[in-house]
Formats: C-alpha cells, structure tokens, sequence
C-alpha cells in the first residue's frame, strides 16, 4: 500500500470578520485629506486614530479621528504613543461615548508597514478596522477601503497576518454629498457656491423622482414585479410630505430663498468691515 503524501495545510483562525461591517462619517474622510495638505514636507503619507463605537449589530461606527504623528522608514515605523493617549484623553473629555475603533492611512491599500502600525491599534482595541483613503487619486478619485487583519496559522502556530477588505457604507446628507463630490475631483474651477449647490440638489432630487416615476409606471404596465417593501416606502414616503397648494409652496421657497441671500449680504458686509478694521489697526501701529 502506497504510503500517503504529508501535506502542509494553511488555515485562517477564527474571526468575526466575515460579517464585521464599518460606516464612515463624512467629516472623518474631510479631516484626513486636511490632515494630508498639513503633513510635513518630508511625509509621504499620514496616519491616524479612528474614533467612534460599535453599533448593536455589530457594525463598527467612525465617527471621528485624529493625527498621530510618525516617522517611517522602509525597516520600521515609530508613532508618537504619548501624543496619541494625550489627544485620545482630550477627545474623550469631549466626547466620552467615542472609544478607539482603528486607524487610517492615506494612500491606496495597505503598505509594508501597516502590519506593524496595526499590530500596535490591535493592543489597543479588539480587532480594529483599517481605513485607507487615497489621497493621490491614482484610479481618478479618492478611493476609500476598510480592512480587518485575519491571522494565518501554521496548525497551532500563527504565522503572519493578511489584511482583509470588509464592506464600507459612507453616508451623508445633501449638503456634505456636495462637499465630497467636490473632493474627490481632481481638478475643480471653483467650489459651488451655496445656491448652486442647492441647484446640483434640486436637479438630483428631479432624477430620483423621474426613477421613481418610471418604476411605478413599469409595475403598473406589467414590465416590472412589484415590490411590497418599495412599495411601502414610496407610500410612506408620500404620506409625509405637506399638503400644501403649488402657490403656497413657490412662496416658502422664494422667502428661504431671500432669507438666505440676506445672510449671505451680511456676512459679505461683515468680512468687510474686519477687513478694514485690520488695516486701519495696521496702519495705527506703523504711525
């Protein structure tokens, strides 16, 4: 009998990553793309703490971050750990709810380093999410990813640790979709002033009202099945809009309108006036 083969099997170990999810906040993807303008000259990339809590589903919820700075070398990686208790113990005066939940890095994917770098969160947090966001727009937009590390174990010896991508929601309102579209354009003539803003809104709203238009008129025509649950939500959708009379509703859109021209105006006419107030200061001290 021909004596059998000994093979050498690699497993994964156990872990919640299979179904571990993280949801981003806007205002963490802007202050990492701040703190990447702000970087020193010698830095070709900047890291991070990411702050937030795991929601009841286990969703992990990033709310907010910070800097950490570093030097980094291709052999090692040194972080400023005091820097980071310090601004982590100033965050949580704050905001007492938002632990540590991982830590970012610009560029795009994960890097030589960032084993080391998380194997630091990892003694720190159970399990932490890394999150990349490309910065330099190599594929044409800033392409964000999360990741969770899953250890690779030889029988009962572990053996290294291999980064695996894990779903990210990135939610936003309205206004901060308008910001992040703007962002992740690599070139842009001017930043879209408030009413022009509200016009790139109005126009998408009229797109989603034209889709929801045509898949009601599909499932009434018989080209579409219909669906109980969006059925339920364009009904309930409806039921919450205001009954108002179509001159009712031009008149309360003309005066936020107006209202909001008002406080443009004023505004305007403040940054005039601490204009002047600082050159005539100016001019008070060289006199």
């Amino acid at each position: 009998m021909a004596a059998m083969e000994q093979q050498t099997v690699l497993q994964f170990a156990p872990s919640s990553s299979s179904t571990l999810s993280a949801k981003v906040h806007p205002l963490v993807i802007f202050n990492i793309c701040d703190c990447y303008v702000r970087r020193p000259d010698q830095a070709e990339r900047v890291i991070g703490t990411l702050l937030g809590s795991v929601l009841p589903d286990g969703t992990v919820d990033i709310r907010n971050s910070y800097a950490v700075p570093h030097n980094e070398s291709s052999e090692q990686v040194a972080l400023d750990i005091d820097y980071h208790h310090n601004l982590l113990l100033s965050h949580q005066k704050v905001n007492p709810k938002e632990v540590i939940v991982g830590w970012y890095s610009t560029g795009l994917g994960v890097t030589g380093g960032s084993a080391l770098i998380h194997d630091f969160y990892s003694r720190e947090v159970p399990n932490p999410i890394h999150l990349t966001v490309d910065t330099g727009f190599s594929n044409g937009e800033g392409t964000i990813k999360a990741y969770v590390s899953v250890n690779l174990s030889l029988g009962d010896r572990p053996l290294a640790a291999q980064f695996q991508e894990v779903p990210l929601d990135l939610r936003m309102v309205e206004a901060e979709r308008i910001g992040f579209d703007v962002l992740k354009t690599t070139m842009v003539d001017k930043i879209p002033s408030d009413l022009e803003g509200m016009e790139i809104s109005t126009q998408r709203l009229l797109a989603l009202i034209d889709d929801v238009y045509k898949y009601v008129d599909d499932v009434v025509e018989g080209h579409t099945a219909p669906d109980n649950n969006i059925g339920r939500f364009i009904s309930d959708t409806v039921a919450s809009l205001p009954k108002l009379s179509p001159p009712v509703f031009d008149k309360l859109v003309n005066d936020n309108v107006q209202d909001h021209l008002l406080l443009l105006y004023l505004s305007s006419i403040t940054r005039t006036q601490l204009s002047l107030a600082e050159k005539l200061n100016t001019a008070a001290q060289i006199l």
